[in-house]
Parts: C-alpha cells; sequence; structure tokens
C-alpha cells in the first residue's frame, strides 16, 4: 500500500512524458501511418515485437485496439477511444493496456501502483517541415514515473520502428 500512495502523492508533471521526433516523410504519410491499420501492423510496438491484430475506428467516439506478442512470446493488449482527429495535424486517444491487471501480477509490469484499466491520455501532433514531418507525443497521467519510464522506453523503439518504416518506401507503397 505505500507504494501505491507514494504513486498518488507524486507530481503530475513527473508522471507526463513528450517526445519528438523529426521523420523523413511528408506529414500525410506519416499521419496515414499512424491511423491506418495495415501501416500500424508494420511498426507499432518496440524493438522486436510483433503486432498481431489492429483495429481502427478513426471518428471522435471511436475506438482503437490493438493485440501485440514480445520477443518472448508474450501478448499485450491496447485500447482506447479517439477524442480528437483533425487530419492531419493531431489526434488525440485515450490508451489502456486491457490485461493491465494480469501484467501486474504475473511480473511483467515493473511498478505495482497502478490501477487495473488505468487509462492515459496521448496527444500526437504531425508538424508538416515539407518533405518532413516533426511528430511530438504527449501522454498522461501515469500511475507513476515508473510506468511512465516504461513508456519513454516502447514509445522510443517504436518511433524508431515509424522511422524506418516511413523512410522504406513501403508505406508509399500502401497509400
Amino acid at each position: 500500500m505505500a507504494a501505491r500512495s507514494h504513486a498518488m502523492n507524486e507530481s503530475t508533471a513527473n508522471r507526463e512524458l513528450t517526445l519528438t521526433r523529426i521523420f523523413d516523410a511528408p506529414r500525410g504519410l506519416v499521419f496515414k501511418a499512424w491511423t491506418t491499420p495495415e501501416h500500424m501492423m508494420r511498426w507499432w510496438g518496440p524493438q522486436g515485437f510483433t503486432c498481431l491484430s489492429c483495429a481502427i475506428d478513426l471518428r471522435v467516439g471511436g475506438t482503437w485496439r490493438l493485440a501485440m506478442r514480445s520477443p518472448a512470446g508474450v501478448e499485450d493488449r491496447q485500447r482506447g477511444v479517439f477524442r480528437e482527429i483533425v487530419e492531419p495535424e493531431r489526434i488525440v486517444f485515450t490508451y489502456a493496456f486491457e490485461d493491465f491487471a494480469e501484467r501486474q501480477t504475473s511480473g511483467r509490469w515493473s511498478d505495482e501502483s497502478g490501477n487495473p484499466g488505468h487509462e492515459t491520455l496521448v496527444t500526437v501532433n504531425f508538424e508538416d517541415l515539407g518533405r518532413q514531418t516533426r511528430l511530438t507525443i504527449h501522454q498522461a497521467a501515469f500511475e507513476s514515473v515508473l510506468v511512465r519510464d516504461e513508456h519513454v522506453r516502447g514509445w522510443g523503439e517504436t518511433l524508431n520502428r515509424l522511422g524506418e518504416y516511413v523512410a522504406s518506401g513501403t508505406a508509399n507503397s500502401k497509400e
């Protein structure tokens, strides 16, 4: 219980993350790669993960769901609801693990202070830089700094994969 009390007392600013990357691809392509299941299946998840399924109902109030498998064979399911869509500039959605309680009890999560089903809010901005795109992700508020740090690593590797995907030309052929 002490860990839960401590996490709840952590400042909200310490339980947020903001990441920015510049991709060698036009904004429309990066937005499409982010919002189309056949694209997301190719890059979503940290290094070595495989996206098993992806469903996106791209409208305010629409839902998204993903299932992915780690290199060790562990499956994770994620879901959320779209709160705002300004194509091709911004998307805002909720983010939660469907199996959060299982992740904690199985030791697959490094922090035990979160609540089952805890949701964060993710804002993704796509800034047009001509032939490049500046993508900024803001996600808050995490249950704790430890959970936030897990997402910093996961998003970092996921964005690396997105960068490779949109720069490879494969994403263009699927437009």
